[in-house]
């Protein structure tokens, strides 16, 4: 067993599992924050184990979910609890990682994932290793970009239609609002709705075996119904009420993640007119 130092009084957060689905929360750790606790061995009816020796490690892995090739480890960190020899009665030991690296956020993705976790791992010549994980989360929350423009964009058919659409900044913390408006200067198209829908983008593998995955994180319907000549809709939505992460420049060359605004119109005739534009997510301190 793996106990953790202090866990009852840690903010725990929820992952996801591999397959998707399965939420778990697990302790959370930032920036300077330590790792310490205790491995208990319990011996149960067994009356003595040989072993090789006993070890604790602390492990960054990055998994990709459908190319065992594509996954490795961007840190470990091992300790020694026992050389080998015998065990004749249950046993504690204590460790700790002080101020470990933390270079990137636990992610979970369509085709990714990144986790920390710890790893105890008794060696036996003849009957095989025995191996206990257990996983925590890593959020590492920044200040606020010093600069933080607004964005301005056109969506136009020759001679049939021209909007203008703003966005009060390019870089929002997850529990942003997002605030803009759109502008209508020429509509000749019968638009029967306007929304807006927030992409994420993830990116793994290289060159060959690149994958690209994107998936619709939320859709807000901005407009039901034709709008006229100069009416201006406002947009205003809140991120908090989504699963979002910061966004991912580059993780150990191996993945990123990006987000991306999706402004979808549909006319009469069920064609669609969109206009992406890339944002960055950041977590507030």
């Amino acid at each position: 067993e793996i106990t953790l130092d202090g866990v009852e009084s840690r903010k725990h957060v929820p992952i996801k599992e591999k397959d998707g689905k399965t939420v778990v929360k697990v302790p959370l750790y930032t920036h300077d924050d330590d790792i310490s606790g205790t491995v208990s061995i319990l011996l149960g009816k067994t009356k003595k184990l040989e072993h090789q020796g006993i070890k604790i490690e602390l492990i960054g892995h990055i998994e990709a979910y459908y190319d065992k090739n594509q996954s490795s480890d961007f840190m470990t960190m091992a300790r020694e609890l026992e050389p080998a020899g015998v065990l004749q009665e249950d046993r504690n030991y204590t460790f700790e990682f002080r101020r470990f690296d933390k270079q990137y956020e636990t992610y979970s993705g369509i085709g990714m994932r990144l986790r920390y976790f710890l790893r105890v791992t008794i060696n036996r010549q003849y009957a095989g290793k025995i191996v206990k994980e257990k996983d925590f989360a890593v959020y590492l929350p920044t200040t606020e970009p010093e600069v933080n423009k607004n964005i301005k964009m056109d969506v136009g058919i020759e001679e049939c239609l021209h909007i203008e659409f703003e966005y009060n900044k390019s870089t929002y913390h997850l529990k942003d609002c997002v605030i803009g408006k759109v502008y209508f200067q020429l509509i000749r198209l019968k638009i029967k709705q306007m929304e807006i829908s927030i992409i994420k983008r993830e990116t793994y593998g290289t060159g060959p075996q690149s994958h690209v995955e994107n998936e619709t994180i939320a859709k807000y319907e901005v407009m039901d119904g034709c709008p006229s000549k100069g009416e201006i809709i406002p947009i205003r939505m809140y991120l908090a009420a989504f699963d979002l992460s910061p966004t991912f420049k580059t993780s150990n060359n191996r993945f990123a993640v990006k987000y991306f605004l999706n402004l979808v119109l549909i006319d009469e005739e069920d064609r669609r007119y969109f206009k992406q534009q890339e944002i960055t997510l950041w977590r507030k301190k």
